[in-house]
This record gives structure tokens, C-alpha cells and sequence, in this order.
């Protein structure tokens, strides 16, 4: 069988080596690429006759995946989906597996610190003293007995729900569907716009989807509280950007984000370039070095258990 790694997965090659050996050892033939593209004939190209292809961020449109007649199975190393032309792989009967879980801590973690970083002023505090410059009128807020809204109950949203949990924070939340374990942490479900409107602080943590491309636009955020945070670590498209740079600069609300439409460096005209009450990280997230080892464990994980006859961490 024929394995393709299309990008790297930013692992050493020590890692790759010991990670693809359980699949050459068996006789299946593996090929990596050390370099990114987006350029879909050269993808073409890459992934000529391969029954398995991984990916990691980056598009897989389905002129690819249409073009490798023996293709079988898409293991990506990222939990979201949506880079992937789901509608191709339906159509031939490809399936596709995720790294789901693989990053639930690295994310959190990352609400967490930019959560405080807008109450604390951690950023603008080291400003101040690398300009020479003492606290002036950088006094913070406290985390403990803060309202936090929970957007997005899954996994990595029920996970920070659980930190907050520990700092003494008060949890509520909005999902399609309640789920057991947020109810476990004391988190109390209500509807978005109500959500928006108690939190002191909202967490997203959606999908990219439909339904949820611009789930938080003018109206959600104008129902926030005066001095109200929005984090954001799952897809910047859930959030209307123009609604957020507007409620920034009019000094109603902080953020912290760090996802965006496209993967940063954004454009100088970009709304967020220069926005005030705002702290931005580049698509970080999920990126520690932890969690992109053990994405990289899962994304062998799928294809072994998939040549065992069975599919773990399916999307499709």
C-alpha cells in the first residue's frame, strides 16, 4: 500500500523515521514531502496512486483528491475538517480521520493565557517597562468570580471550561446539544444571545461550519457587557470581524485572538492591525511542542487501525 505525507508534520526526522517504520516494516511503501504547497498540480503530482494520504492544515481540494483513483483513506493531523473537500471524498468513497484531542490542552491553555493577559495587561504592563515606564493606569482584574461563557461544548471547550472552573469562575454556555460532562463542571447552558449578554468573559470554541460562519456578528457582540472579553482559539470566521474591530476601537469590549480568516501575516489594511483593547497570537494555538507529537502518534494511529479493519477518530 502507498502512504504519502504531503506536508510536514513538524516533527524531527528521528520521529517520522520510527513513526513510518511500523508501515514500511509491514511492506507498505511511505514517501514524505519536507516542504508545503498549495499549488494543486503539484499536489496532483504528490499524491499519484496513493491509497492513504496525511495532510496536517493545509487545503486538500478535491481536483486531488479526484485525481488519485486509488485513494482510500485521508488521515489529517488537525481536528477540523474543513480544509478538506469532504464532498470528494463522499462522492469516492474516501475516508477521512482526524487528530482529534490531540491539542484540547494546548488550546485551553491559550484562552486561558490570553484571558489574562486582557485582564492582567500582562502585554501593555511589558510596554511600560521596556519603555521605561512604571504602571501608570495599567491596574488589572482578577479572573476569580468572573461569568464565563462557554461557546462550543465540545471537547476543547469543556476542557477550558474546567480551568476556568479552578480559577473560581462561574460557567455558562450555548451548544447544540447539552452535553453531560459541561453539566458535570456546574456549567449552565442558555441561548446564545443570552450567553453573550451574562459573560464577563466568552470563550469560542465551534467548528467552522454553515451554521456557525459568523455565529457571533454585530448584534451578539453589541449585547456584551461594557469591558467584556471575546476569545476566541477555534476559527476566525465564527466572529464578524468588522463588528469586533468596531466594538474594539469604540473602547466597548477586549479580545483575544488568535485565529483570523486566513493564518497570519495578515494585510496592513486588515480591520484587528492596530486595533486597541485587543491581544493577538498567530494561529498558535495548537501548537505546542507536546501536542504536535502526539498529533503525529495519531495520525499513524489511524492509518494502522484503519489496515486492521478498523476506523478510529472518523469524520467520514
Amino acid at each position: 500500500m502507498k502512504i504519502i505525507l504531503m506536508e510536514p508534520l513538524g516533527i524531527s526526522e528521528d520521529t517520522l523515521k520510527r513513526l513510518s517504520s511500523t508501515l514500511t516494516e509491514q511492506g507498505h511503501t511511505f514517501k514524505s514531502y519536507d516542504t508545503v504547497t498549495t499549488d494543486t498540480s503539484e499536489l496532483i503530482k504528490r499524491a499519484e496512486d496513493a491509497e492513504v494520504l496525511i495532510i496536517a492544515n493545509h487545503p486538500l481540494p478535491g481536483e486531488v483528491i479526484r485525481a488519485d483513483e486509488n485513494l482510500k483513506l485521508v488521515s489529517v493531523a488537525f481536528v477540523g475538517i474543513d480544509h478538506v473537500d469532504v464532498e470528494a471524498c463522499r462522492e469516492k468513497g474516501v475516508l477521512i480521520s482526524n487528530t482529534g484531542g490531540y491539542c484540547d490542552d494546548a488550546v485551553a491553555e491559550l484562552a486561558i493565557g490570553l484571558t489574562l493577559d486582557c485582564l492582567r495587561n500582562i502585554t501593555l504592563c511589558n510596554e511600560a517597562v521596556q519603555n521605561g515606564l512604571g504602571k501608570g493606569s495599567l491596574a488589572g482584574r482578577e479572573l476569580a468570580g468572573k461569568v464565563v461563557g462557554i461557546v462550543g461544548t465540545g471537547a476543547i471547550g469543556i476542557r477550558t471550561a474546567a480551568i476556568f472552573k479552578a480559577f473560581g469562575c462561574k460557567l455558562i454556555g450555548f451548544n447544540r446539544s447539552e452535553k453531560t460532562a459541561a453539566k458535570a463542571l456546574g456549567l449552565e447552558y442558555m441561548p446564545l444571545i443570552d450567553v453573550m449578554a451574562n459573560a464577563d468573559i466568552i470563550s469560542i470554541h465551534t467548528p467552522l461550519t454553515p451554521e456557525t460562519k459568523g455565529l457571533i456578528g454585530e448584534k451578539e457582540i453589541a449585547t456584551m457587557k461594557q469591558g467584556a472579553i471575546l476569545v476566541n482559539t477555534a476559527r476566525g470566521p465564527v466572529i464578524e470581524t468588522e463588528a469586533l474591530a468596531n466594538a474594539l476601537r469604540e473602547g466597548r469590549i477586549k479580545a483575544g485572538i488568535d485565529v483570523f480568516e486566513k493564518d497570519p501575516p495578515l494585510p496592513k489594511d486588515h480591520p484587528l492591525i492596530g486595533a486597541p483593547n485587543l491581544v493577538c497570537t498567530p494561529h498558535v494555538g495548537f501548537d505546542t511542542r507536546e501536542s504536535i507529537d502526539r498529533r503525529a502518534e495519531m495520525v499513524f494511529e489511524n492509518i494502522t487501525s484503519w489496515m486492521d479493519g478498523k476506523q478510529i477518530r472518523k469524520m467520514l
